[in-house]
């Protein structure tokens, strides 16, 4: 490994020797003299703001302010006067003139993290100083200065946000001049029990307690499980298995505790280009539409027994599940109410329901219904939407589908 990149990894506490991660380390040195701007891409956690670091401390602005922010944290009435200023008067709460951060880091580096969570109006606003080096305060008319180079971070596909109207395809573009892909943990496995190691005897020599180790088994558990949280969580996990196992071997049953959800499916987030098929989603939907089927059936089961019961005026067998599932035979109704007499197979169209001695207590009109199965998708994201009111969020809990699946298919069919 270059010696290089093992000093800058020491010095920022970048622990792993995974050759994704060494690679993301080499970009960031060799783009650093320049003023390119950068686009770090990588999960929650896995420790993009070291990137930017690595990126200001080995440029010609290594002397000039550096400031990290987290456009998620900020509000979108505020982030605008926060990055740009402010004069006074210029919306309720302003008392005086406020300087933006454009403006104090002028020579310096500004770190904007979650850069996908920027309102359109405030995306419009980073583009022209990317363009051009100038801002407008909140409130003012006179055109400012600023020489600031910008590193952008994001854990959100921006391309999925481009097309669903979220984020500027120009300023992406422009963000997006030099990009670092920063490696999940799950992608990083050699490199897991080091960090774990790491944090726990970190830990450990901070409060006194016992060194601890893990088992083989525990650091099988270790490595396959999944890390959602990626280095976040893992510190998070060692830091409590250090404080609260007395040691000095943790068996992978302790380790259990502090990993609830280990075991646990997660069926990976299938993206597609325009026009191709997402085989989960479809599956989600028919899994949806199956047990909902059978709900009905339960329900008319029920309606069924209830009305012969109050009657009182024949004597019918109570119909059971599994009865029900029999008399549907490729899309006839088959009578299988009396073994000893013949078999009836009525067509769709008429449906005999029950019969006593050969007389008909109810029959019904069955209606063909649609076996379209976007007809059936429309329908039921229609019902859920109306549900709650246009909440999507709880749409797609009803529907047992992700909330992105369900924006995707209201773009699809068009329900806005």
């Amino acid at each position: 490994m270059d010696s290089r990149i093992q000093s800058v990894k020491l010095n920022l506490g970048i622990i792993g020797n995974s050759p994704r991660l060494n690679n993301a380390v080499e970009i960031a040195l060799q783009i650093a003299p320049t003023n390119l701007s950068v686009l770090i891409f990588g999960e929650s956690g896995v420790g993009k703001e070291a990137f930017s670091q690595i990126i200001h401390k080995n440029s010609l602005r290594k002397d000039k302010p550096y400031i990290a922010i987290n456009c998620g944290a900020i509000p979108e009435g505020t982030i605008d006067s926060e990055l740009f200023g402010h004069i006074k008067g210029s919306f309720t709460g302003a008392v005086g003139d406020r300087k933006g951060y454009f403006e104090t880091v002028n020579g310096g580096t500004i770190f904007l993290d979650e850069v996908g969570e920027l309102p359109k109006s405030t995306q419009s606003r980073l583009l022209r100083v990317l363009e051009s080096g100038e801002f407008i305060p909140v409130g003012a008319s006179k055109v400012q200065k600023t020489d600031v180079r910008i590193i952008a971070a994001t854990n959100v596909d921006l391309q999925k946000a481009i097309e669903n109207g979220k984020f500027r395809e120009d300023l992406y573009y422009r963000l997006n001049t030099v990009p670092i892909n920063i490696p999940p943990l799950r992608e990083r496995k050699d490199d897991i029990y080091v960090l774990f190691r790491k944090f726990a005897n970190d830990t450990a020599e901070q409060y006194r307690r016992p060194r601890i180790d893990l088992d083989e088994s525990a650091k099988n558990m270790l490595a396959s499980y999944r890390w959602p949280g990626n280095i976040r969580q893992l510190k998070n996990v060692s830091e409590q298995i250090a404080m609260l196992e007395d040691g000095p071997k943790v068996s992978a049953e302790a380790m259990a505790k502090y990993l609830p959800d280990f075991g646990t499916s997660h069926l990976p987030a299938v993206t597609k280009s325009s026009g191709e098929a997402t085989y989960a989603s479809e599956r989600e939907i028919l899994f949806k539409l199956m047990f909902d089927m059978k709900k009905d059936m339960d329900d008319l089961k029920k309606l069924v027994n209830g009305i012969i019961q109050n009657s009182g005026q024949h004597t019918a067998p109570v119909i059971n599940h599994q009865d029900v599932e029999d008399k549907f035979f490729d899309g006839a109704y088959i009578d299988v109410h009396n073994e000893e007499q013949p078999i009836n197979i009525v067509p769709p169209s008429r449906q005999t329901i029950v019969r006593d001695e050969g007389h008909i207590i109810d029959t019904q009109e069955i209606k063909d219904e649609s076996l379209s199965l976007s007809n059936n998708e429309i329908a039921f994201i229609k019902r859920a939407l109306q549900k709650y009111n246009g909440k999507r969020k709880l749409a797609a809990q009803e529907l047992g589908i992700s909330e992105r699946t369900l924006y995707r298919k209201i773009k699809e069919y068009n329900l806005e």
